[in-house]
Order: C-alpha cells, then sequence, then structure tokens
C-alpha cells in the first residue's frame, strides 16, 4: 500500500452550498489527485454517505476504520473495498473509532444520542455499553455526540470518551463500567467564567468537548479539547488545569489534540476562530503541553481546523484539514508544506489519516 492520506467530509449545516459534496477520499501526495472511494469497483463505501472519522488499526496499517452517518465501515486493502460492521440499533450515526492498540477483534464506536458500543469478534457482534448521561450534558439544539475517544497506553482498560456537548465520561475496566469524568470541568467552567448569569459559568462552552487523548509516557494523564482551549488532568480526569493556550496564540477554539506517535513530550493541536472561522492552524509542544509553537507555515487557512492525522511509521509525515475541504501536509517535520484542496464543491471535512 502506498504513502497515502484520507480526508472524510460530512454534511455540514454551515457550508456555502446546500448541495456541497463529501465522502472519503484518497490521495498519494507524489500525484497530488484526491481519488473518491465511494462506490468503487470493489464497493462496499456508498458515494453518498458522510464521514465524521477515521482511525486506522495501530497494529495493521492497511485496516482502516471509518465512521460514518451509516455506522461503522472498515477497509483492509487501504479503501479499496469496504465492509460495514452493523451496530443493534436504529441511530447508528457513528462520530468516533477506537481501535484496541493489541487486540485486533475489540474496536469501540461512539455514535450520537451518546452511545458507544463494543465489539471482541473484529465487528460481527456489539454490546451497547453502559454509559451514563454525564452531569455537564447540555442540549443546544442537536444531538449528543460522542465525538472523540481515547485510551491510555500504559492501561488500555483505561478508556476516556468526549461527549459533545456533555463533557467527559471514563471507564478503568475496559468498557464494562462508566462514571462521569467531567466534574471538575464544572469546578473550572464556574472558576474561570464567574459571571455567568446563572452562577454556574459557561457550561456549555465548557463541556463543548471535541477531543481527549492520553500519553503512553504519563500514565493517568489526559488532555482535553475543547471550544476554549485545552485542558491537562494527571490523576484518570478527577482534576483539571487550564494549559492557557492564549499565552501563545491569539486563537484559543481547540478542535483536535493528539500525542504524537513517536515522542511523548510532542503534542499536536488545532486552534481556530470558532467552529464556523475563516483561520485555522496547527501547533505543537514539546514539553507535554506546557508551551507552544506554530507548527504549519507558509499556509492560508481559510476555516476552521479539525483534525490532524500522524504517519504511524514516519514521524516526519504529519497531515491536518480544515473545514472548508483544505488539507495540508508536511513530509519534512515541519520544514515545508503543502496545500491539497479537496474536489471542487467538498466541505465539511471532520477527519483526515494518514499512513
Amino acid at each position: 500500500m502506498g504513502d497515502y492520506v484520507y480526508a472524510g467530509a460530512a454534511k455540514w449545516s454551515a457550508a456555502r452550498s446546500e448541495d456541497h459534496g463529501y465522502g472519503l477520499f484518497r490521495l498519494d501526495p507524489d500525484v497530488g489527485e484526491w481519488e473518491a472511494l465511494g462506490d468503487r469497483p470493489k464497493g462496499g463505501l456508498p458515494d453518498t454517505v458522510g464521514i465524521h472519522h477515521l482511525a486506522f488499526s495501530q497494529m495493521d496499517p492497511s485496516l482502516l476504520y471509518a465512521g460514518t452517518h451509516a455506522g461503522p465501515y472498515k477497509s483492509q486493502d487501504g479503501g479499496d473495498s469496504w465492509e460495514a460492521l452493523s451496530l443493534p440499533t436504529e441511530n447508528c450515526v457513528t462520530w468516533s473509532l477506537l481501535p484496541h492498540p493489541s487486540d485486533p477483534n475489540i474496536l469501540y464506536a461512539g455514535t450520537e444520542d451518546q452511545g458507544v458500543y463494543r465489539t471482541t469478534d473484529g465487528g460481527k457482534s456489539w454490546d451497547a455499553l453502559p454509559v451514563p448521561k454525564p452531569e455537564g450534558y447540555c442540549y443546544i439544539g442537536f444531538p449528543s455526540r460522542t465525538v472523540r475517544m481515547a485510551l491510555d497506553p500504559s492501561n488500555p482498560d483505561e478508556i476516556y470518551v468526549g461527549v459533545e456537548v456533555g463533557g467527559l465520561l471514563r471507564s478503568l475496566d475496559g468498557g464494562d463500567s462508566w462514571e462521569d469524568g467531567g466534574g471538575d470541568l464544572f469546578r473550572l467552567s464556574k472558576e474561570e467564567y464567574p459571571d455567568f448569569p446563572d452562577g454556574k459559568g459557561d457550561i456549555v462552552g465548557m463541556m463543548d468537548t471535541h477531543s481527549v487523548t492520553c500519553n503512553p509516557a504519563l500514565p493517568g494523564t489526559v488532555f482535553y479539547a475543547n471550544r476554549f482551549g485545552l485542558y491537562r488532568s494527571d490523576d484518570k480526569a478527577q482534576t483539571f488545569r487550564n494549559l492557557d493556550v492564549g499565552r501563545f496564540s491569539h486563537i484559543t477554539y481547540s478542535r483536535d489534540v493528539q500525542t504524537s506517535r513517536h515522542d511523548p513530550n510532542r503534542l499536536y493541536a488545532a486552534f481556530s476562530f470558532a467552529s464556523v472561522s475563516d483561520e485555522g492552524s496547527l501547533w505543537k509542544s514539546d514539553d507535554q503541553g506546557e508551551s507552544w509553537q506554530r507548527f504549519d507555515h507558509g499556509v492560508s487557512v481559510d476555516s476552521t481546523m479539525m483534525h490532524i492525522a500522524q504517519s504511524p511509521t514516519n514521524a516526519e509525515r504529519v497531515y491536518c484539514g480544515a473545514r472548508r475541504g483544505q488539507v495540508f501536509g508536511t513530509e519534512d517535520g515541519g520544514k515545508s508544506w503543502r496545500e491539497f484542496r479537496l474536489p471542487d464543491g467538498v466541505e465539511g471535512l471532520y477527519a483526515v489519516a494518514a499512513v
């Protein structure tokens, strides 16, 4: 399989056209042209399916999972053919996928209405896990979404689930039982935004979860991204502190945060003005979040930066994607960057992946 980059887009209410394009696309950077992966000759993935998340197996880089509004799919040949992994629910809109790092049969799927499912047989069957409604759940006009999941590499049974808009849930036993992990975010909401009229602080902003990641060198450490910025917990989400990224960036709305696959001291984060904005950027920290530097350069990002993709085998290879269809990448560790805009009319980019 080649050194491909993948980008997934879905329906997006703020797109410039109601008829905007979406779907899954694949790019060979040496060729520079996007290839639509829906309704290919080998089949399996409809060309009208919206893509919310992409995840490669850590054990097998040819195994790619896609979270779509029609449920999860998997490809074992880099996207040439696809198999539906049907969830046992009518509402199977899948927003996140989490492959187990050492057991290829275990996969977690996060859906709308705050669902979390687990398969232990490679997707043949699924169990709905007993996730509670978090204390910070907010009704803001769209169904809640299990928008991102992460596990602690030092203890894969330690799982963190981000709910948009609802904060954080955690399981310490591989998903068998769950508890609210966002209680301390309530405290921070009232502490950092004390002037809100109801006296509760800006709960919606604090619980507007976008991403969560763990660090293999720091057991029990969780990094959390929301509309205000980035937060860090060193005690398995019992307490959090604000990393205050506004000291470094004039835009702090954080859509993604990821620990480097190759350097546990490094984090990547996507910053923008807001969910719908005309500016975005990619940043890095080489001291586990204490200070930040702009990572992308020489490019013009015209919308919210949404997602980051790291190659599992090449530390120099990092890509990122912006809401209105721009994909940017470096093959030399950030020294130079190229832009690969998705085909005309494609907007609502939610996910990128790279091998």
